[in-house]
């Protein structure tokens, strides 16, 4: 069921891992915002789509990870964007996509996995400001939307998952401080988050969201263990093991 979060978005969340499909009104038409993750979920977010009364315009992949990768014949034939990095890697580990979306999630059209296009340099029909990052992903892009007072952020700024650093890439520690400098600078100016996965945060939450990651960031970089409600979840502290061993490497 979409839930209306802000002017002209909505969100779905599907059950595994608390995973948001974001939808954005672009004019006539709509948006996609990494819409998933089971082939269940996105018949019924078809349904909901449907029913909004609105043509599907363009989809957004916030980073090309496979569950954002996603996609339904209902949805249409039209252009799905990701930034040119993202793009690039979902291009190269499309096979790769597949077989994580077959094992994880029953019922998804494997032949639309990762089937992403470079976005243009003026964004095309998505509306609002995109803003690209190297945090978590290579290309991430978070989706601003100051008119409506909302920012759609991609596996940032969770209440469930700890930031998580890229283990393929170095430098990741920086890259998501510089990341959520650039994010908090845009949280400063809307009401309304909506994270990759987890809950929607409203009002001050946002504020809090931005603080709880840069505050587990500086922890890393410290070197310290940091206090964090969300590492109390088993799998979730296996991530943070990978992140120490990660920001402790050379270089």
């Amino acid at each position: 069921m979409l839930t209306p979060v802000a002017d002209g978005v909505w969100v779905r969340q599907s059950e595994w891992v608390a995973s948001n499909a974001t939808v954005v009104r672009a004019g006539d038409g709509l948006v996609l915002v990494d819409p998933g993750i089971g082939g269940a979920d996105l018949t019924e977010l078809a349904d909901d789509v449907d029913a909004l009364g609105l043509p599907v315009v363009a989809g957004l992949c916030t980073h090309p990870h496979w569950d954002h990768l996603l996609w339904h014949p209902r949805f249409g034939d039209v252009p799905r964007y990701a930034t040119a990095a993202a793009a690039a890697v979902a291009t190269t580990a499309q096979e790769r996509a597949r077989d994580m979306a077959a094992q994880s999630a029953e019922g998804v059209p494997l032949d639309l996995v990762a089937l992403v296009t470079p976005l243009p340099a003026d964004g095309g029909p998505i509306p609002g400001e995109l803003l690209e990052h190297d945090a978590h992903a290579a290309g991430h892009v978070a989706l601003l939307l100051a008119d409506r007072r909302a920012l759609v952020a991609g596996d940032m700024l969770s209440d469930l998952l700890i930031p998580i650093l890229d283990r393929n890439r170095p430098g990741q520690v920086d890259a998501y401080a510089d990341a959520l400098d650039r994010l908090g600078e845009a949280a400063r100016h809307v009401d309304v988050v909506v994270p990759g996965h987890g809950s929607v945060a409203r009002g001050a939450e946002v504020a809090e969201r931005v603080a709880a990651d840069r505050a587990y960031i500086e922890a890393l970089r410290r070197g310290e263990d940091p206090v964090d409600a969300r590492l109390d979840q088993d799998w979730v502290a296996a991530i943070h093991r990978a992140n120490v061993e990660l920001a402790a490497r050379p270089g």
